[in-house]
């Protein structure tokens, strides 16, 4: 398992890494920027990300709905997740723990991975 650092502007540098992955984790609850660049990761962006995962390899989404981005964001981006999961048929969790509470956020974390390699899509956790 390998961690990749790409930028979520430019989807390239994240869709070339997913060669040969099975579950993506989309760990973007707590991102920095303006409120404009913000809602565009949520949206625009993780819908380009999400599409271009769904032709990949990718069998399962973890998508990180809860942080420091505003709620309504993070709510619009979990439902894009479960919409666009739910029309290819993926598995996907909804990881709404807090993730200033690092162990429970692990646990939470596992169990989202677990969950969609076990075919299992799971809202909110």
């Amino acid at each position: 398992m390998e961690a990749v650092v790409g930028d979520p502007d430019v989807v390239g540098t994240i869709a070339r890494a997913l060669e040969h992955v099975t579950i993506a984790c989309v760990l973007l609850g707590s991102a920095v920027g303006s409120s404009e660049q913000l809602a565009a990761l949520h949206s625009s962006r993780l819908d380009m990300l999400l599409a271009r995962m769904l032709d990949t390899t990718v069998r399962g989404i973890v998508y990180e709905a809860a942080g420091s981005v505003g709620p309504a964001v993070l709510n619009a981006g979990a439902e894009l997740v479960r919409a666009r999961c739910e029309d290819s048929r993926i598995p996907y969790a909804l990881l709404n723990t807090d993730p200033g509470d690092v162990d429970a956020w692990m646990v939470a974390a596992v169990a989202a991975v677990n969950d969609a390699l076990d075919g299992v899509s799971v809202g909110p956790r």
